[in-house]
Parts: structure tokens; sequence; C-alpha cells
């Protein structure tokens, strides 16, 4: 049973953004700091990757790892209630999130994936980003 009202639940689910998000300002802050420029959510290119550096042929995705099911990793949790409702819709960001990855790899596309729990540690995080972008 959900402990807030419908109203409640609606107003807190729409208060979760889909850009801007704190792991995906720390990733850009980072990856600015490390002397790389990029834009931000290319309409043009499958899933709106969060950072394209076009010129490398580049793309880092930051997921969430509850929203993009990161388990057993970061033990990101399938809510227990509604769970009608959460599976499969979890299930489709996953399968979207594959989609996109493919056909950005045809089109030519390397992509990086970092996950909301690996930003805590920045300094394995500057090693994997200053590898990926060299």
């Amino acid at each position: 049973m959900d402990n807030l009202t419908p109203l409640q639940r609606s107003e807190t689910m729409r208060r979760i953004r889909g850009k801007g998000t704190k792991p995906e300002l720390a990733v850009r802050s980072l990856v600015h700091r490390l002397g790389f420029r990029f834009r931000l959510h290319d309409k043009k290119l499958p899933g709106k990757p969060d950072l394209v550096f076009r010129s490398r042929r580049k793309v880092i995705q930051v997921h969430g790892c509850f929203w993009h099911q990161h388990t057993p990793a970061c033990k990101a949790i399938t809510p227990k209630s509604n769970t009608d409702f959460w599976k499969p819709k979890l299930r489709r960001n996953v399968a979207r999130d594959l989609e996109n990855v493919k056909a950005l790899t045809r089109d030519g596309w390397k992509v990086l994936t970092i996950w909301e729990c690996e930003v805590r540690d920045a300094k394995a995080l500057t090693k994997r980003l200053t590898r990926f972008l060299r």
C-alpha cells in the first residue's frame, strides 16, 4: 500500500528529472575539468546521449541505478508494491538502453555508460573517462 495520496505521489514523481541529475552534473564537471568539450543531449542521436563528443564520435550515458536497473552490482531494488507497473516499466528502460547502444554502435559511435554508483569514486571515474576520451 502506498503511504502517499495519489496527488502527493504525482507531485513526487513529477519532480524526478531526466536531465541535469546530480550524477550527470558530476560527470559533466569532471569531463570539463579534464579539458574535454561536449554537447548535451543531441536529439539527432538515438537515445539523446547525455554527453556527445562529435569530433571523436563518442558519447557518454549517465544512468541512474534504479531507473536503468544496475543490478546486482549496486543493489538497485525493484519496488515491492505495484509490481505490475514497475517491472515492465523498468524492463522497457533496459531494453531501450540496449537498442540505443546498438544503434549508436552501428552508426560508428563508441558508447560509455557510467552508472550513478560509479560517480562516488572520482579517482576511478577520472581514469575511466580519460581512457575512453583519449
